[in-house]
């Protein structure tokens, strides 16, 4: 039988863009310009666009005319194909990507709803009866006589697949909220802990490998580190059982946070790694910790890595190097099998430099990292997040008058606190701010964010006026990095001096604060 083009010139472009907006990330600036191309002059422009806003837009015309345009060349296509018509393998590679599109937007709002989603560790179990229907449904487009089409024979999977990029995509747009462009980066950075910059790829071979890497997410205290921990953990991938009709687990209920800096070592080390008895004084039972506890689907969160203990370090090493451990006071070797997400607000390179963080520990943690953005910079880079942010918190608060209390709590903002109030305390501060409002109609800033911005300010009047002598401002400068830092090594670094004169400066600051106070 004669191989024959089954797309014409025109089609071919659309069914082109169509392939690679299907597996690209949903929150990066590419996928608009795919639907761009796949749409010419049906393109609807929209400021901004809907994949860097703070909502779901579930039925955007841009998407709702791209699905029409699948749908129409997927029929074509099968038509053809089912007719005796052959194309060549880059053809029928093609006319499978617009079907697996047709298809994801055909089924996702079954998967939104409480059919697809198994709630609690029984529920996990509950029959999902629409995988029937679905199941046909994938026939009709990909089984044809005479040809081998390699997402027919992986329905299960694929299935698996789209419930796990629908709970992704709605994990990431309510934990992640804001158009700004750190926002929408921060967004994507999220989705590619998930999926990888390659979902082609993991569709074939990592969607079972993910737990093999660790996580790391770094930004400063109050940024949403632990919501973006959440996302990542809540949007694994869960097996589908075709027999049972029935996903392997239930992720919500497997997600187990610990933040490391509320427990002692000795704690931190049981909690982890479960205990014998006897093996410590107070050790009345055999004790399992998280890292048994953890199902191979499920997710550890250890926050606030960096203040880890330099023994745990090494044992958790281990964990991280062969997913091995052993409970305290006893040899047998047992395994994790989950992921570990960690986070922090230190910088782990200078901690690493200055030896409180172990080399080694370190590039083990560092294979795939998310950095948060504090609302500093978001802020910056968009005003108008504050009030899509403040909406955000009114909703949570107060349901029935989230308008009202986001409005007045920007009034009170912008009057009190002003426009350009950096907000040291990030996401956390400005929930406190709005709980303030809604309880006193007031907010005062903690002494420590007030010393901070009283040092900064005042060091920038000085400056503006020229009061300050060339060795004073050097002084200030080294004491406020060195501050930041922690580490004189890594502020020589970074200012590009040496050490023993950042020691010096430091020193001499000190002391003439000592003086002046």
């Amino acid at each position: 039988m004669a191989t024959m083009t089954l797309f014409s010139a025109s089609d071919r472009r659309i069914a082109s863009a169509i392939a690679q907006l299907t597996y690209c990330n949903p929150f990066r600036p590419r996928r608009i310009e795919l639907e761009r191309a796949a749409l010419g002059g049906a393109y609807v422009d929209a400021s901004p666009p809907w994949n860097t806003r703070g909502d779901v837009i579930e039925d955007h015309p841009n998407v709702v005319r791209l699905l029409e345009k699948a749908r129409a060349l997927a029929e074509q296509i099968g038509s053809a194909l089912r007719s005796g018509t052959r194309g060549s393998d880059e053809d029928l590679r093609l006319y499978e990507d617009v079907v697996v599109f047709v298809l994801y937007h055909a089924w996702r709002h079954r998967f939104d709803g409480d059919e697809g989603r198994p709630q609690g560790r029984k529920a996990s179990r509950r029959r999902v009866e629409f995988f029937d229907a679905f199941n046909r449904d994938v026939a009709q487009r990909l089984v044809i006589p005479g040809l081998t089409l390699s997402t027919a024979n992986e329905i299960p999977h694929l299935f698996a697949c789209y419930y796990q990029v629908a709970r992704a995509f709605h994990s990431i747009f309510r934990c992640v909220i804001g158009g700004s462009e750190p926002t929408w980066r921060f967004r994507a950075a999220v989705w590619e802990s998930v999926f990888t910059h390659d979902l082609r790829r993991y569709r074939r071979v990592l969607y079972a490998r993910m737990a093999d890497f660790v996580t790391l997410i770094t930004g400063p205290s109050g940024s949403g580190k632990e919501l973006a921990a959440r996302a990542v953990g809540l949007s694994r991938y869960v097996p589908f059982d075709e027999t049972g009709k029935c996903f392997a687990e239930d992720v919500a209920s497997s997600f187990y946070p610990l933040n490391l800096s509320a427990l002692s070592p000795s704690l931190i080390e049981s909690e982890l790694f479960g205990h014998r008895r006897g093996a410590f004084t107070g050790a009345g039972a055999d004790t399992v910790g998280w890292l048994e506890t953890c199902p191979a689907l499920g997710t550890i969160f250890l926050d606030e890595i960096g203040e880890l203990d330099a023994l745990i370090q090494v044992k958790l090493l281990r964990v991280l190097q062969s997913r091995s451990f052993n409970r305290m006071g006893e040899t047998i070797e047992r395994r994790f099998r989950g992921k570990l997400v960690v986070a922090t607000n230190r910088d782990l390179g200078a901690a690493m430099r200055s030896g409180s963080v172990r080399e080694d520990f370190y590039y083990r943690l560092c294979s795939d990292i998310i950095e948060v953005p504090s609302l500093h910079e978001r802020l910056a880079a968009d005003p108008e997040e504050l009030g899509t942010l403040l909406h955000f918190i009114a909703t949570r608060l107060l349901p029935g008058e989230a308008e009202a209390l986001a409005s007045e709590a920007r009034e009170y903002i912008l009057e009190h606190l002003g426009e350009d109030y950096p907000w040291p305390g990030n996401v956390r501060e400005l929930e406190q701010c709005v709980s303030n409002v809604l309880v006193r109609k007031s907010y005062r800033v903690t002494a420590s964010s007030r010393a901070k911005l009283d040092d900064d300010g005042e060091l920038l009047a000085l400056m503006r006026r020229g009061d300050l002598t060339a060795d004073e401002l050097l002084c200030r400068y080294c004491a406020m990095a060195y501050e930041r830092s922690g580490s004189l090594e890594e502020t020589a670094r970074r200012l590009d001096i040496d050490r023993r004169t950042v020691r010096a400066k430091v020193k001499r600051n000190a002391d003439a604060a000592m003086r002046n106070p």
